[in-house]
């Protein structure tokens, strides 16, 4: 059985237990948030076009930092920025069809 669920402009492929970077999510670590599902097939190859994903808030962070590089060529201008995602990682219990 799996679903798929749309959160921050994203979909993505679940299944019962898994655990996955979302973009940043308001609500504390070990609060239960309920997810749009946009599509769910179950074990019998029956698919659901609605329902609910159930998920436990496991933690807060960020990604890696990642370097942007701007740099114009004959003048003598370079600049480096670094930028870090916020995430929040997420355990999916069940769900709900």
């Amino acid at each position: 059985m799996y679903a798929v669920i749309n959160t921050g402009g994203k979909q993505y492929k679940v299944e019962p237990g898994m655990l996955l970077k979302v973009e940043k999510l308001c609500a504390n670590p070990g609060e239960t948030v309920e997810l749009d599902a946009s599509l769910i097939r179950d074990d019998e190859g029956n698919i659901k076009t609605e329902g609910k994903v159930e998920a436990e808030i496991v933690e807060h962070g960020k990604h890696k930092k990642v370097l942007v590089f701007h740099f114009k060529r004959k003048k003598n201008y370079k600049k480096l920025n670094g930028h870090r995602q916020p995430y929040t990682l997420i355990r999916i219990k069940e769900i709900k069809g």
